[in-house]
């Protein structure tokens, strides 16, 4: 959707406890980016990757658009989209009647979903798996929790240094959330892109490039068989 926000958002601790990171990439539908990034010490690894999704939520908290959030932390997942109406229901007890760890935080998070009433789609992209940026937000948690220096880029799309493609099936985790669509177009020859104000969107079918170019002034598109020559037209187009 050319009109949705997306986030992704990455913890890193060295210990657990320890000193930590945590980062978020956001990208706007004007198509600008913007990086983010912070750490505590001690903390967990559990801790950043929440803290890293507050963080960006709370930066984009008044704008309107639809926001979706990829994330590889397993449990924050599950968490915001299933234990936590437990969790609230039992007074922030466990189902084996413990105290919710980081309660704080899930509170937080749950404020801030809340808001956005049904505006906000939490994903899995399992971590290393390669995807651009995933791999970035793992990069600057893990220079916060080292307290090294690091560039953190806030600007145009084009120009930001990694490839702004949503993550494909070889990156998700779980059926659920795959794009199976995507996965199936690969076996029938390819699929295609289009670059439009900053943006690089997959399409599974030249009908969808179509309606998304068409009409639109100084767009690039492609149909590409691999993501070898995915990356090879994204180089030469300037947006990876």
């Amino acid at each position: 959707m050319a009109d949705t926000i997306y986030i992704y958002s990455d913890g890193a601790c060295s210990g657990n406890p320890g000193p930590g990171g945590w980062a978020a990439v956001i990208i706007l539908p004007e198509g600008q980016v913007r990086e983010l990034g912070g750490g505590e010490r001690p903390t967990t690894n559990n801790r950043m990757e929440m803290l890293a999704a507050i963080a960006a939520l709370s930066a984009v908290r008044e704008r309107p658009e639809p926001v979706k959030l990829y994330t590889d932390s397993g449990l924050m997942i599950n968490g915001i989209k299933g234990w936590i109406h437990g969790w609230r229901h039992n007074r922030w007890m466990t189902s084996a009647g413990h105290p919710v760890v980081n309660r704080d935080l899930w509170e937080r998070l749950d404020a801030l979903a809340s808001e956005r009433k049904g505006r906000l789609a939490w994903c899995h992209v399992k971590g290393h798996s390669g995807h651009e940026i995933n791999e970035r937000c793992d990069v600057i948690a893990v220079a916060f929790s080292k307290s090294e220096k690091i560039a953190l880029y806030d600007g145009p799309a084009v120009g930001c240094g990694y490839s702004l493609l949503e993550p494909g099936p070889e990156h998700m985790s779980g059926g659920a959330n795959a794009p199976k669509k995507k996965r199936s177009s690969s076996k029938k020859g390819g699929f295609y892109i289009s670059l439009v104000e900053g943006r690089v969107e997959r399409h599974v079918t030249w009908d969808e490039c179509k309606a998304r170019v068409h009409g639109v002034p100084n767009v690039k598109f492609k149909k590409v068989s691999s993501p070898e020559e995915e990356r090879e037209v994204l180089k030469s187009w300037g947006a990876a």
